[in-house]
C-alpha cells in the first residue's frame, strides 16, 4: 500500500513492475479506482513500470467532503505525484473521466507527457453529458442503490455485451448494489460528476505537439463517436481507432483490444515511417 501525503492529505497510489521499463500511468474512469485494472497488470507489467493512482473521491484517496473544485484539482494532483515519484515524463493512458483529465493534463503539463492515449474521451462536458450526470446524481440522491445501478450501468455497456453476459451483469448487481446504497459513495460520486462540468479544453488542443491515440468505441452512449472524430480534427498528428460492437467500458468489453492498443502504439520506437 502507497500513500502519498498531498498537502495533508492521503493519495492512494500503486507502482507496479521493473523500474528499467517504460513507465505508464494509467488514469481511472469516474466510477473506478486503482483496483479495477488489476485483471490487466499482469500483462501490462511484462513491458511497463505502471503507475495507477485513485484521483480524490475515488477508491482510497482522500475524500473531499463538503468541497467544490474542478479537473484542476485532479490534474495539479498528478503534477506532484509524477514529482513525488521522480517521474520527469511518463506514457498516459485515461478512459472517461480519467481521459478527459489525462487530456487536460497534457494541454496544462505538456512536458511530462512522452505520449498520450485516450479512450472514451471528448473536449468537453457536452450538455448532453452533463445531463445525464445529472440523472446520476438525482438518483444517488434517493440512496436507492438498485435505482442508481439502473440509472448507471446499463448506458456503461454496449446492449450487445449486456445481453450476452447477463448473468455476469447480474451478479455484478448483487455486488454494487452495497456500494450504491452507500452515502459517502454517492456523495463523493456527485462531488466527481459536478467536478467534471466545467471541463472545457478546446481552445487548448491546438498546442498539443506529441503523439496521440484517440480511441472511439462504436456503441458509446455517454461520449459518442462524434467527441472522439472532433479531437482527431483538431489534435495535430493525433491518431484515431475506432472499436465495433463495443460501449462505453471498451477495456471490460475487449480487453484484448485494449491491451494490445496500449502495447503498440507506446513501444513503437519511431511513429514515422518511411515506405
Amino acid at each position: 500500500m502507497s500513500i502519498f501525503d498531498y498537502n495533508g492529505k492521503p493519495i492512494f497510489y500503486e507502482l507496479d513492475g521493473d523500474s528499467s521499463k517504460p513507465k505508464l500511468l494509467i488514469l481511472n474512469g469516474i466510477m473506478m479506482s486503482t483496483r479495477s485494472w488489476t485483471p490487466f497488470i499482469k500483462t501490462l507489467t511484462q513491458q511497463f513500470q505502471v503507475l495507477r493512482m485513485d484521483f480524490f473521491d475515488q477508491g482510497q484517496s482522500h475524500k473531499l467532503v463538503g468541497e467544490t473544485y474542478t479537473h484542476d484539482v485532479q490534474i495539479d494532483l498528478i503534477k506532484d505525484l509524477l514529482e513525488y515519484l521522480s517521474i520527469p515524463k511518463i506514457n498516459i493512458v485515461g478512459i472517461s473521466y480519467g481521459g478527459n483529465a489525462a487530456l487536460a493534463f497534457a494541454c496544462k503539463y505538456q512536458s511530462y507527457v512522452e505520449r498520450l492515449m485516450l479512450f472514451n474521451s471528448a473536449s468537453y462536458t457536452t450538455p448532453w453529458l452533463r445531463d445525464i450526470g445529472d440523472g446520476w446524481i438525482k438518483a444517488g440522491d434517493t440512496r436507492n442503490g438498485d435505482l442508481y445501478y439502473k440509472v448507471t450501468i446499463p448506458t456503461i455497456y454496449s446492449e450487445k455485451y449486456y445481453e450476452d453476459h447477463l448473468d455476469w451483469m447480474k451478479a455484478r448487481e448483487k455486488v454494487l448494489h452495497p456500494v450504491f446504497s452507500n452515502p459517502d459513495f454517492l456523495d463523493a460520486m456527485e462531488r466527481l460528476t459536478r467536478s467534471a462540468e466545467p471541463f472545457d479544453v478546446r481552445d487548448k488542443l491546438s498546442t498539443l505537439n506529441l503523439p496521440v491515440m484517440i480511441v472511439s468505441a462504436e456503441n458509446d452512449t455517454l461520449t459518442p463517436v462524434k467527441e472522439q472524430e472532433y479531437l482527431f480534427k483538431h489534435i495535430k498528428n493525433a491518431n484515431w481507432i475506432k472499436l465495433p460492437e463495443v460501449g462505453h467500458a471498451s477495456m471490460y468489453e475487449n480487453p484484448l483490444i485494449f491491451t494490445s492498443l496500449i502495447t503498440g502504439f507506446f513501444l513503437v520506437k519511431d511513429t514515422q515511417y518511411i515506405i
